[in-house]
């Protein structure tokens, strides 16, 4: 019999899906299926079948995508690292991998465009290949493909967190850009061979705005404007600026840009993912035939289609053509396997202490209850949707009832809901809204007191170490995986060009600023508390959450006596996500839970 824990850890994990633009071929990466993320092809209009490109010992991901989809920019870090290099994958030759960059570890790239003749390709590095040193932000690159030569056309001292897009004439090069206050993001454009650089957009110096070229002149824009979220399309021939929308009644997200001057507006409404064409003909929602509830186009089709991916909780997410009129084809539907046993989740809503409504997924088994998990997601400005998560279906499955929280931080909810979890800081009113939530399941009959346990991954693990002390009459049994223990090692220790801002933009400056907020947000200063199971997990690749923070956790717990398990991957980076340590976690974590709530039982 088939373990359950690697039936789990095999279901296709999608990410950076692509079409190229002669819409013959689409692309896209796949975890799940292999040990690593790979690189996937198929015919576009759904007459051929799913064709693996790569078998790499680490992830694969897209970056850009050839015409005619012959020739591929991926980008590879060493266990996950984040330290990309790019390589060329040349489809004419066999699939054959040239490498663009250097494997490294001392600093970051993002992006990889083609140029328009594609003989170079562009991006930003917080390095000088010249000198051989890191640089203070960004520079951007162009590399030719052929001799390697990089020539740097602008450079930026400040952080990055994007890579540079060409305009579809290729004549310009459309560059975000953080140089006012943390969690500010402005755009820059310039020519392609490094002229005219100039800022063309800041609405405020606290404004975030992220666009992509819809045409050779306008720019589509998602941007918080005067306190609510908004959708906008910047014109560069007159500098005009044109709203097309605003909350409550488009809360966008992103925008995909299309053909024709067509783009598609990316909505997270509650929890859940749709669309809303915008064109000359005006705004039209995208139409879902997919049969799944959720569906997120990712790349635009010559003939007005898209590339989607539909999703739920129902089966693996899958790769769609979405026609012109509405049609929907599956191009890559995940082999079944009827032993694993996917549960939809309820749309489950608690009020906070303070009155604000929450919402976030319950997931209940088939059987009785072994006990009860909250599976807080990370960012936090990120949220929890209708979708397959291996952890939470495994532990489903396995007989406990689940909670995927959307606390206050999380997006889909509005520019006041996502920023309200800046205005105590880390710590604050987000873990009140998690604990609330468990004490609704509590009290509505879906969870009992003794079987309460905490997981998560990022801001996930640092709420699992805030659980486990700060709320230790609460919570039984946490696993933080790669979360912050303390949040002053947490800055100091991270490697990520943003991450230092982002701290700051949450807690509203830096530790030696705001020594008490960071210590009082710390779950390391107050782990006297702990009365629970405790089991922490860290990537050794890490350079986002260092791993420090673990390091200094096991340091101070083993001191305190307190008990305590370990579990490192030396080949993970800022989670597990290499299928056999996906099914060895599952194992452990099931294994763990299972423990923790039968001591109780027998205490």
């Amino acid at each position: 019999m088939t373990d359950l824990a690697d039936l789990w850890a095999a279901v296709p994990a999608i990410s950076s899906c692509r079409a190229s633009s002669n819409g013959v071929w689409a692309f896209w990466t796949c975890g799940g299926l292999s040990e690593t993320d790979e690189v996937w092809a198929t015919l576009a209009d759904g007459s051929g079948s799913p064709e693996r490109l790569t078998h790499g010992a680490d992830h694969f991901s897209i970056r850009d995508v050839s015409p005619d989809g012959r020739r591929l920019i991926l980008a590879q870090s060493v266990h996950a690292n984040e330290h990309d290099h790019l390589l060329l994958l040349d489809r004419d030759r066999e699939n054959a991998l040239t490498q663009l960059t250097p494997t490294q570890d001392s600093h970051y790239l993002y992006g990889g465009s083609f140029a328009k003749d594609g003989a170079s390709v562009l991006f930003l590095a917080d390095f000088d290949y010249e000198a051989g040193v890191g640089t203070a932000g960004g520079w951007l690159w162009r590399q030719d493909l052929e001799s390697g030569q990089r020539t740097c056309l602008a450079r930026s001292d400040t952080p990055f967190d994007h890579g540079p897009r060409l305009s579809p004439d290729g004549r310009r090069i459309l560059w975000h850009r953080h140089e006012t206050r943390p969690g500010a993001t402005q755009l820059w454009v310039l020519n392609a061979d490094g002229s005219d650089l100039r800022e063309v957009l800041r609405l405020s110096d606290t404004a975030n705005t992220r666009g992509t070229w819809i045409d050779d002149h306008r720019i589509a824009l998602v941007t918080d404007h005067q306190g609510r979220d908004a959708l906008g399309v910047l014109d560069l021939q007159d500098t005009a600026l044109t709203w097309l929308g605003t909350e409550p009644d488009l809360l966008a997200h992103d925008v995909v840009a299309g053909t024709s001057g067509r783009f598609a507006c990316v909505v997270h409404d509650q929890s859940r993912t749709r669309a809303v064409i915008f064109g000359p003909a005006g705004a039209v929602a995208l139409p879902n035939r997919s049969g799944r509830r959720s569906l997120l186009p990712h790349d635009a089709l010559p003939d007005g289609g898209w590339l989607a991916e539909a999703y739920d909780a129902d089966a693996p997410h899958q790769i769609v053509r979405l026609d012109a009129d509405g049609r929907c084809t599956p191009l890559f539907t995940a082999p079944a396997q009827p032993e694993r046993h996917p549960i939809a989740p309820q749309d489950f809503h608690w009020t906070a202490a303070d009155g604000t409504r929450l919402q976030g997924w319950l997931y209940r088994p088939e059987g009785p209850s072994a006990g009860f998990i909250a599976y807080i997601h990370g960012g936090p400005t990120w949220h929890s949707e209708d979708w397959v998560n291996p952890k939470i279906a495994h532990w489903v499955q396995a007989g406990f009832t689940v909670l995927d929280p959307n606390y206050r931080g999380s997006t889909g909810f509005g520019h006041d809901f996502r920023e309200a979890v800046k205005r105590d800081g880390w710590g604050g009113a987000e873990q009140i809204d998690i604990r609330a939530g468990i004490e609704a399941c509590i009290d509505r009959g879906f969870a009992s007191r003794g079987k309460i346990g905490m997981a998560g991954n990022s801001y996930g693990g640092f709420s699992s170490w805030t659980g486990i002390t700060r709320h230790a009459d609460l919570v039984n049994a946490a696993i933080p995986m790669c979360g912050m223990y303390r949040l002053d090692i947490d800055y100091h220790e991270t490697e990520m060009p943003h991450g230092r801002a982002y701290s700051e933009e949450m807690m509203g400056g830096t530790p030696e600023e705001f020594p008490e907020k960071y210590a009082n947000a710390s779950p390391g200063n107050f782990i006297d508390r702990i009365k629970g199971h405790l089991m922490i997990v860290h990537g050794l690749a890490d350079s986002n959450v260092g791993p420090e923070n673990t390091h200094t956790a096991v340091r101070e717990l083993t001191a305190a006596g307190i008990a305590h398990q370990v579990v490192l991957y030396p080949d993970e980076g800022h989670g597990v996500y290499r299928r056999t340590n996906v099914a060895d976690y599952l194992r452990r974590s099931t294994a763990f839970f299972k423990a923790a709530f039968a001591d109780h039982e027998g205490a």
